[in-house]
């Protein structure tokens, strides 16, 4: 059975590379087309640059940017509103053509507490997301965007609450709570330990991040053992869009 083309779709440059590296460098390792849509920040930023070293090292293509202002940085797309403040029509239509565009089988997102952090723009991306997966199939919705194409199946990148026992200790010096799911919820446990070089190439391409010390930082800092324990598993809870999407829309496990 041919590997499911998939397209990420992430709030901020980065994401792509922490939760869902793994699951990009293996579908493209077995064929199948990838990509990534960036919802924050512009294309001639420093941040775009690393973004596109990044998903060369994952094989996912030039980025694909919708140019909306990270909420708490607003330099990231001068002239433009923040991600949570753009007409919620309009952000939904900018991804339907993406999709359409590219035409996947699966999609991927945060999920809806927007991942561990719960930053609202990981939240807002996960809600334009669902709409524009199910808008984008639907020819009398949003017609200017491009011929109607309908993904099987969306899978929500998270977090098991077992992961706790390897994030928490990481995370807990920041003072953020952490937002996982029962185990009982996750659908997709995919092991990415053998592209694990690949991830953890592409987190270390965001620059910016590893320098100011964000969660690519981190990862610097850590020895090979600890990196494996934190990055080799991606965990994701599926959604069904057709019905006809129990075969040929799995990620690879």
């Amino acid at each position: 059975m041919p590997v499911p083309n998939l397209l990420a779709v992430f709030a901020h440059p980065d994401d792509e590379s922490l939760v869902a590296g793994g699951t990009l460098a293996r579908h493209a390792a077995a064929g199948a087309r990838t990509a990534v849509v960036t919802a924050t920040w512009a294309a001639d930023t420093p941040r775009a640059t690393e973004l596109a070293d990044a998903l060369h090292i994952l094989g996912a293509g030039r980025p694909r940017m919708l140019g909306y202002a990270d909420s708490r940085v607003p330099h990231s797309a001068p002239g433009s509103p923040r991600l949570c403040d753009a007409p919620l029509d309009e952000a939904v239509g900018a991804l339907v053509a993406q999709i359409r565009d590219f035409r996947p089988d699966v999609v991927v997102t945060h999920d809806a507490y927007g991942g561990l952090t719960g930053h609202e723009d990981h939240v807002h991306t996960h809600r334009v997301t669902l709409l524009a997966v199910h808008a984008a199939g639907l020819e009398r919705l949003y017609p200017e965007a491009g011929e109607p194409w309908q993904p099987s199946a969306l899978y929500l990148s998270t977090h098991p609450h077992s992961a706790v026992r390897a994030w928490g200790g990481h995370l807990a010096p920041t003072g953020k709570a952490l937002r996982t799911v029962p185990d009982d919820r996750v659908t997709a446990t995919v092991d990415v330990a053998p592209w694990l070089d690949q991830k953890i190439a592409a987190v270390l391409a965001h620059r910016t991040e590893v320098e100011r010390g964000a969660a690519p930082g981190l990862i610097a800092a850590l020895p090979g053992p600890e990196r494996e324990r934190l990055l080799g598993t991606e965990w994701y809870i599926r959604h069904d869009l057709v019905p006809t999407a129990a075969t040929g829309a799995e990620l690879q496990p």
